[in-house]
């Protein structure tokens, strides 16, 4: 992980604002993000407030965050990168696993009709639902509860995206995401790679391995089963 401890913490929402523009040109738009949602979502949405303030200076710098709780907020490109290969049109019920602080999520209210996110950790969990009131997010439901087990009562989702690695794909998850949809997640323990899932209309599931990642391990029920 890079970290940058010596780097200036903004004084302004101008000069964060300018670091976001700087995050998408620098780090997505050159580097093959190329959905126009994706990048209006991430030059709009304050990723700094998401983070620690002690770490709020390294907020858009290429690299995890450390949010507490031995979780990060992940690096830009990869959120970016995710959320790309989704293919959201703007319609979708979406389930996100991980809420993390609730950076993700509140990309997602963006690009979907309806997010249903999950977070093991309660006070991360808060966390995020308190951002979400401050921002007056209306579109996200947010519950702490093992995410290894999805949401069946919102079941079918269109699109599910996992922010922690299993060690295998999770059957409960799978089994909650409507034919003709995506399931992104990365998978593996030392050795990871960003995983596409695609249900087909007869429910025929494919696979497609995307790049290397490194991530939190999946924790709760999915560490009972590795």
């Amino acid at each position: 992980m890079k970290w940058h401890w010596w780097e200036e913490t903004p004084q302004s929402e101008a000069e964060y604002a300018a670091r976001r523009g700087r995050m998408v040109e620098t780090q997505l738009q050159r580097r093959s993000i190329h959905d126009e949602r994706v990048l209006a979502a991430m030059r709009d949405v304050p990723r700094h407030l998401f983070v620690p303030e002690l770490f709020r200076g390294m907020a858009y710098d290429d690299s995890p965050v450390p949010i507490g709780y031995d979780q990060t907020i992940s690096q830009p490109f990869i959120v970016a990168y995710m959320l790309q290969c989704l293919k959201l049109t703007g319609s979708e019920k979406v389930l996100e696993i991980g809420a993390g602080s609730g950076y993700q999520a509140v990309l997602l209210s963006r690009l979907c009709r309806k997010v249903y996110t999950i977070e093991i950790i309660q006070e991360l969990a808060a966390q995020a639902g308190k951002m979400m009131g401050a921002l007056e997010i209306r579109n996200v439901r947010i519950r702490c509860n093992d995410g290894y087990l999805g949401w069946p009562q919102a079941a079918p989702f269109d699109r599910i995206i996992v922010s922690a690695a299993p060690g295998h794909v999770p059957q409960n998850l799978l089994g909650q995401l409507r034919r003709g949809g995506r399931m992104i997640l990365p998978l593996g323990d030392l050795d990871q790679r960003l995983l596409v899932l695609h249900k087909s209309k007869t429910g025929k599931v494919y696979r497609r391995k995307l790049v290397p990642v490194k991530f939190v391990p999946m924790t709760g029920l999915a560490e009972k089963v590795n």
